[in-house]
């Protein structure tokens, strides 16, 4: 006996040194990914949860990552007929002076021919063009300052925080000269942290999907110019950019200028997992790459998405909720939909979820009112976590997240005559209760 006991013993202690290696496992992955850059992000494209970031709040110069903004603005246009990707618009004075200066690299634009959104937006997209990118501008909002108005209204709808845009391409305005975008500093710089960046690509990747045929689009032509993409992160022929590829890869947009230093907005698809990443201020070209290359590889290898509770499922000693005035005293409820979520490796069971019921559809005591009809929402099903390493949500709303809970079958309410005997019965015993404590404190 005394030795079947200290097997159990033994047993229980090595359980026990499996799971608290299993959960530092994680944290020291996570940590000994020492990203080389200023800032970074690692996010579930599919949920918003936020897998890793270092300094994710700092606000940074995004250089070229600003047209991330751009182009959802230019996608929303074609989405709501206002443009299409036809349309053709001429080159004015300001965008043809860009695109002529060889300090902004520009691919020498034509002021004699119209070009096409579609021409323009793959300028902008596979080579990072200036020019291309204040042309859209124009044509969209009639000025680079009106579209500046826009780009920032759309930062605070789509829920940005940490963010100023200045201009639509990411330059600085001191290097635009007098041509910097009225209402703006004339000294001023595009800003953004690496959290709002990656909700900026989230947005634009699940909104406007088509987003990235062009981010994965390895060249192009326009005016017989090639454009040739800056994601040394594809699938290149090319043995000079075969150290950076990373499975998946395909978007999303690359950013430098002296001050922001190297930066990358990047996406990668495996297995149907998404997964965004932000690199902010790294030290060269190719270092941003290999970067995101830590990020993608970590988030794929110690993440995997999990069906946690199914449909249907009810909580243990909470598998029906009190009714009144209905022909139930009680009605079963369970979960509506099925919870699937990003887990680390070793943190399967760190999770477990409660139920918060509508307020408006309680009375006084706790008590769902009847009638209630069968699927009807009463309350939601909360998804908590319970390991070591949360990083909550780039959605303002999903911190925690959440489930509907509804009634298994309908309940009726009772007739009038139950109702008023019900009521009569509430009022004596209300009556006996306030008579019970007069006399009780007469004593």
């Amino acid at each position: 006996m005394k030795l079947y006991k200290k097997i159990f013993f033994n047993l229980i202690v090595i359980t026990f040194i499996v799971s608290l290696f299993q959960t530092n496992l994680t944290l020291v992955n996570a940590q000994s990914l020492n990203i080389e850059a200023e800032s970074a992000i690692l996010v579930d494209a599919d949920t918003g949860e936020i897998l890793f970031a270092k300094n994710a709040d700092l606000k940074l110069p995004p250089a070229s990552m600003t047209k991330m903004m751009t182009e959802y603005l230019v996608l929303e246009a074609i989405a709501e007929g206002q443009i299409t990707w036809d349309t053709t618009t001429w080159i004015s004075d300001y965008p043809y002076s860009i695109s002529a200066n060889n300090s902004f690299s520009g691919i020498g634009l034509r002021q004699n021919k119209d070009y096409t959104v579609r021409e323009l937006y793959e300028g902008m997209a596979i080579i990072s063009d200036n020019a291309t990118t204040i042309a859209l501008a124009e044509l969209i909002a009639g000025s680079e300052g009106e579209f500046v108005k826009r780009m920032n209204e759309k930062g605070r709808e789509l829920g940005l925080t940490d963010f100023e845009f200045v201009n639509s391409t990411g330059l600085t305005n001191t290097s635009l000269g007098e041509n910097y975008p009225e209402g703006t500093d004339p000294n001023g710089d595009n800003l953004i942290s690496a959290r709002s960046a990656a909700l900026l690509a989230y947005h634009l990747i699940n909104d406007y999907p088509e987003a990235l045929e062009f981010s994965s689009t390895l060249m192009s032509e326009l005016d017989d110019q090639p454009l040739e993409n800056l994601n040394w992160m594809l699938p290149w022929n090319n043995t000079n950019f075969a150290q950076y590829h990373v499975d998946g890869v395909d978007g999303l947009k690359t950013g430098y200028t002296e001050v922001a230093g190297y930066c990358f907005t990047g996406t990668a698809i495996r297995d149907g997992r998404r997964l965004i990443t932000v690199v902010m201020k790294a030290d060269s070209y190719g270092s941003r790459f290999e970067e995101t290359a830590k990020l993608l590889n970590y988030g794929f290898g110690e993440f995997q998405k999990l069906d946690l509770y199914q449909a249907g499922y009810q909580l243990a000693d909470h598998e029906t909720i009190e009714v009144a005035k209905g022909k139930e005293d009680v009605v079963a409820v369970e979960l509506a939909e099925q919870i699937t979520s990003v887990v680390r490796t070793g943190e399967e069971d760190a999770y477990s979820i409660e139920y918060v019921l509508d307020e408006t559809k309680l009375n006084e005591d706790g008590k769902l009112v009847a009638p209630i009809e069968k699927g009807e929402k009463i309350g939601e099903v909360k998804l908590n976590y319970h390991g070591n390493a949360d990083y909550g949500s780039i959605l303002a709303d999903q911190d925690q997240q959440t489930f509907d809970l509804i009634a298994v079958d309908s309940v009726e309410q009772n007739n009038w005559f139950m109702l008023m005997l019900g009521a009569i019965g509430d009022f004596f015993s209300q009556l006996f209760s306030t008579v019970v404590d007069t006399v009780t404190g007469w004593f």
